[in-house]
């Protein structure tokens, strides 16, 4: 299955308990959608880079998960209806591909006049 990052973030005013219960939402989403919540981190109160909704803090909270393709649509959807994100962002993670060095076996001609 495809890996993907969910990265949200909820509306100051929203208390850590709000935040906690908007996380496990979330992760019910992945898991209706048939894939798996691998890591979640809430990673507090911070301060926006712009104002966003007026607002200049909010609570960030990232879930990395595993789903299918057609999952992020239905959490995107159901991000997007809920008041207390204000913004979010679904990534596709591409898997890391180690490769051996190439080495430089290839002979370089000499120029001829």
């Amino acid at each position: 299955m495809p890996q993907y990052e969910i990265a949200f973030i909820v509306h100051p005013e929203v208390d850590e308990n709000g935040v906690a219960e908007l996380a496990e939402k979330a992760q019910g989403w992945v898991t209706a959608g048939g894939g798996t919540v691998e890591k979640a981190e809430r990673q507090g109160k911070k301060r926006l880079a712009y104002p966003i909704r007026k607002q200049r803090e909010g609570h960030y909270v990232l879930l990395q998960t595993a789903m299918k393709a057609n999952a992020p649509l239905e959490i995107e959807r159901n991000l997007r209806l809920t008041e207390q994100v204000i913004r979010f962002m679904i990534t596709k993670v591409e898997p890391v591909v180690l490769t051996a060095p190439v080495e430089a076996t290839a002979e370089i001609a000499a120029p001829t006049n």
